[in-house]
């Protein structure tokens, strides 16, 4: 007797809709071609002295100089407003290889390039006039976000409350993982409102990083993506005008969750394209071989062949999984900007398509960060080549939302047919009285 399994597919919940309008933001905006013809020049550039940054701890504010002159720092900007107008899937085309150049380049921009995109799905037209432009001009967004210590789970420490002066508030906090921070022009501040007589209420406060009473510091010390400036943000009694503060909307499903997710998976094939273009580079100009070998020039071994075959399909998975979650994101960003409401359905299934993109990229780029190093004897250990930096990098990326709780949750959705997980935090649960 046999017996048939049902095939297994999403749940009805979770089937996402047909594609919607497929394309850039703005018809009119340049093709992915002429945009990485304009940007190529400049990740070259990057690529030139990511080693060297890396060995010296060098910070990378000249990389990202040339990102906001060359216009990458306004790339998803409307071009009525002075940007490129480019999709979300040129987008994340582009920043797979900016992390191709270097991941740590790629990652400082996450929180920048991620409000952006925030201000423009929400079509708040005053939130929009307000910090778009500024955008256009070249001004660079950091974050505040994360708090740490033994602070309860889902509460936050950092207040904003009404200044003596009317239309001002004081934000006072102090934030951790402040990435790019130590880069950006403004810093936008996760914090919770108190008004007397009214409930808290979670808002984001838009500041100038040369504001009276911020203070920010270099102290992230975790072992990769040591440049990108996720150290201590201080506020102290900083003033904030009423219209810098945003109110974004938290209390519903929300395709940005996948976009910071898919921001870290994009850095990730970054990182893979740089595994296969730093071992092709070894091993051609390498002259040394194995006694025990199978060949004259270890290009011509079938076992480094193999080796380098393995990372260059890790690389074209990963690039895949990429462009396949960017794809959803995109039509879904579409429909909102022009103000059409995304069913729910479609929200799910592009969380449940991000997990599992997370789930199929992670440990395969790690494990090809590793296998790099069987191309060559120790000479490839030199810290003048830095390969090393590339398994600590994505190691790191790969922490910043583990990926066991991302499989957790694609079982559940697929077995039972449970929510996604739009919001999550990081504290000290609490304890029942």
């Amino acid at each position: 007797m046999t017996t048939t399994l049902p095939c297994a597919t999403e749940p009805a919940a979770y089937a996402a809709p047909g594609p919607t309008t497929d394309g850039p933001a703005d018809p009119d905006a340049p093709s992915l071609p002429s945009l990485q013809a304009r940007f190529r020049p400049v990740f070259d550039r990057i690529a030139q002295g990511a080693a060297e940054r890396e060995r010296t701890r060098s910070l990378a504010h000249e990389p990202i100089a040339w990102l906001r002159d060359s216009g990458f720092t306004a790339l998803r900007v409307p071009r009525r407003l002075g940007g490129a107008g480019a999709s979300v899937e040129q987008l994340f085309a582009l920043w797979t290889e900016l992390a191709e150049a270097d991941s740590n380049v790629a990652q400082i921009l996450r929180p920048h390039l991620g409000f952006l995109d925030r201000v423009l799905i929400d079509r708040d037209a005053a939130t929009q006039a307000r910090w778009l432009p500024l955008a256009a001009r070249g001004a660079v967004f950091g974050n505040a976000t994360t708090e740490v210590g033994t602070g309860t789970l889902g509460t936050l420490q950092t207040t904003l409350v009404p200044d003596a002066q009317p239309g001002w508030w004081r934000l006072d906090g102090r934030k951790f993982y402040s990435t790019g921070t130590l880069y950006a022009d403004w810093v936008t501040v996760v914090a919770r409102a108190v008004e007397p007589g009214k409930e808290d209420q979670t808002v984001h406060a838009v500041v100038p990083t040369s504001e009276a009473g911020v203070q920010r510091f270099d102290d992230w010390r975790g072992f990769g993506q040591r440049l990108t400036g996720s150290g201590t943000t201080v506020l102290s009694q900083v003033r904030v005008p009423d219209d810098a503060v945003i109110r974004f909307p938290r209390a519903q499903p929300t395709p940005l969750v996948a976009y910071f997710q898919l921001a870290h998976l994009a850095t990730l094939a970054g990182i893979a394209r740089a595994l296969q273009r730093d071992a092709i580079a070894y091993v051609q100009a390498r002259r040394r071989v194995f006694s025990h070998g199978s060949a004259t020039l270890p290009k011509d071994d079938p076992l480094v062949q193999h080796i380098v075959g393995q990372l260059a399909g890790t690389a074209y998975i990963a690039g895949l999984a990429v462009a396949d979650v960017a794809a959803e994101l995109g039509r879904i960003a579409r429909e909102r900007e022009a103000g059409r409401e995304v069913p729910l359905q479609q929200l799910h299934a592009l969380e449940l398509r991000t997990a599992q993109a997370q789930v199929a990229v992670v440990d395969p780029v790690l494990q090809a960060a590793a296998r790099l190093f069987e191309v060559g004897g120790s000479s490839a250990l030199s810290e003048d080549l830095a390969l090393d930096r590339h398994w600590r990098n994505a190691r790191t990326l790969a922490s910043h939302n583990p990926v066991l709780y991302k499989a957790r949750s694609a079982g559940d959705i697929l077995l039972n047919g449970a929510d996604p997980i739009y919001y999550w935090h990081v504290g000290v649960a609490g304890v029942a009285g």
